[in-house]
């Protein structure tokens, strides 16, 4: 099997800055990986990279085996879900927030149906309710959850989470968790969680943009 992310050496700048410096790694369909270390440590600039958000100076970025380039990086976008801590919803309601993918020629035609909303909704146990809410007004932990259901509306394989279970209560996590269990779903996140870093299997470890540890952990 071939990894689906794969980093040859990668080395990225911003800002005329090294944020990254030589990393190299592998994940594999449906893996999940977290990256930890102190703030500044070059987390979620492995995320942006990916996203095609940062310089590469040198080193390659593969997604399924291909190179990372400008023609390219749509496609690796069309297969992710990226969730923040604070999800951009882009929507008056959940509702819309929801469906709003789906306005696009490529979902179009596999715009779900109330039931199906309400199916997601209740897997991440959010209420039926919520879906006439105003966007503004839900909680972080909401708003999370909203955007981790389009992105299972969408049929998103590779899930690129940014302190996802930061607004939380133990009871969401547990939700979380649950879903994330999923064997055809790979993760790779940034978290400082020691719960949410015990359910991932792999635990790169970050120091001034350097990997610096890969830990497998034998309990997933």
């Amino acid at each position: 099997m071939s990894p689906i992310i794969r980093f040859d050496r990668v080395s990225v700048a911003a800002h005329e800055k090294t944020i990254l410096s030589d990393i190299s790694f592998a994940l594999f369909p449906g893996e999940k990986a977290v990256l930890c270390g102190k703030s500044g440590s070059g987390k979620s600039s492995v995320l942006r990279t990916l996203l095609g958000l940062h310089f590469i100076k040198s080193g390659t970025v593969y997604f399924q085996e291909q190179a990372l380039t400008a023609a390219s990086i749509q496609a690796i976008r069309s297969c992710t879900a990226y969730i923040g801590q604070e999800p951009m919803l882009g929507a008056e309601s959940v509702r819309e927030a929801l469906l709003l993918p789906f306005q696009f020629k490529a979902h179009r035609e596999h715009r779900p149906t109330d039931r199906q909303l309400i199916e997601v909704l209740q897997r991440l146990q959010l209420p039926e309710t919520i879906l006439s809410q105003d966007s503004s007004r839900i909680s972080g932990g909401e708003k999370q959850r909203i955007a981790l259901a389009r992105g299972l509306l969408l049929g998103k394989k590779l899930y690129l989470l940014d302190e996802v279970t930061s607004a939380l209560d133990v009871e969401s996590k547990q939700v979380v968790f649950d879903v994330f269990s999923d064997p055809h779903l790979t993760v790779l996140s940034v978290a400082h969680d020691p719960a949410w870093l015990d359910r991932c299997g792999i635990v790169f470890e970050l120091e001034a943009g350097r990997l610096t540890q890969v830990k497998r952990n034998g309990n997933t």
